[in-house]
């Protein structure tokens, strides 16, 4: 704990993305139990805020558009924010742009929780270290005392609505998600090999749905055009209803995004697939029925194996 939580003010910065926002999750929730009087404000991106918002960890959210340094106003801004009277700043991110807030922007006397050359509090080299250990590692730097992070906040449907279809409830239901960064399409697995999983599944008696943003569009036409029985949630799901479709899910099967890691933190069976651009040790999915496959390229993990995980895991997570 810091010398007064009080009084104490606490700088969390953590930009993104998605998937490391969940990994993160755990992170924030040590961070708030061990300081429950703190005054804890998350430095995040624009596209992160109304999520961060909803987090009972923090008690402000700061935008940080990540604009050039060049852009006065936008820097100048970020400036002010840095220059509070923190008792700590914590660095989740550990990026080449917050080593230069922190060479340029911070208070020389505010301690610095990170991987800035020069700062008070260096963390230790992570080599082959899951991007949530790292976090927490940081956390616990600040006195925070280990917690799992309660997904309630979350997963509650607060108006009590339910936009979805009825599911067999012996079967149950399985969410694909075909779709990622449209900047790593090496990161994506044949959209034709989740239509065959969702056949699969749908030839089980399980209901399917896929899942995505506006950016996944083609990926997820491609499934349908294979699988025409599987529910098309393209664009239909805010991240809360997203979030509670993956954790009732029996069966969860995606890329290395965001939606994936958060249906393995909620605690769904989830596989991931991964390309040659992941490193397993540092970006698995953390969960307590979740697990991976990997192949260079990603389309040598086969229709058959990725099956044979999926219902391992379902099974194991009904045991």
């Amino acid at each position: 704990m810091l010398e007064d939580a009080a009084r104490d003010k606490i700088l969390v910065i953590k930009h993104g993305a998605l998937g490391d926002i969940i990994q993160g999750l755990d992170a924030f929730a040590s961070l708030r139990a061990r300081n429950p009087q703190a005054y804890i404000t998350l430095l995040t991106s624009p596209g992160f805020v109304s999520l961060a918002k909803m987090m009972p960890w923090f008690d402000d959210v700061v935008v940080d558009p990540r604009a050039r340094l060049i852009n006065f106003v936008a820097s100048f801004r970020i400036r002010r924010h840095l220059r509070r009277n923190w008792s700590v700043i914590i660095d989740m991110q550990c990026s080449g742009r917050t080593r230069l807030y922190f060479s340029h922007f911070r208070l020389p006397t505010t301690r610095w929780i990170g991987i800035a050359p020069g700062c008070s509090d260096p963390l230790p080299e992570f080599k082959d270290v899951n991007n949530r250990l790292r976090m927490m590692k940081a956390a616990e730097m600040a006195g925070g005392i280990y917690q799992e992070a309660d997904m309630e906040w979350l997963l509650i449907d607060k108006d009590g609505t339910d936009n979805h279809p009825q599911v067999d409830p012996i079967n149950g239901y399985a969410v694909l998600v075909p779709g990622c960064s449209l900047a790593k399409p090496q990161k994506r697995w044949p959209a034709k090999y989740f239509a065959a999983v969702g056949n699969d599944l749908l030839a089980r008696g399980v209901t399917v749905y896929v899942v995505g943003t506006a950016e996944d569009r083609h990926a997820i036409d491609c499934v349908l055009a294979n699988a025409p029985n599987i529910i098309d949630l393209c664009g239909k799901t805010n991240l809360p209803e997203l979030g509670r479709l993956l954790c009732d899910a029996s069966y969860v099967i995606g890329n290395d995004t965001g939606p994936v890691f958060l249906a393995a933190k909620t605690g769904a069976p989830t596989l991931m697939m991964m390309g040659p651009d992941t490193d397993p040790a540092m970006s698995a999915p953390t969960g307590i029925a979740a697990s991976w496959l990997r192949a260079n390229p990603i389309s040598g993990i086969t229709v058959t194996a990725a099956l044979a995980s999926l219902y391992n895991l379902c099974a194991s997570a009904k045991s």
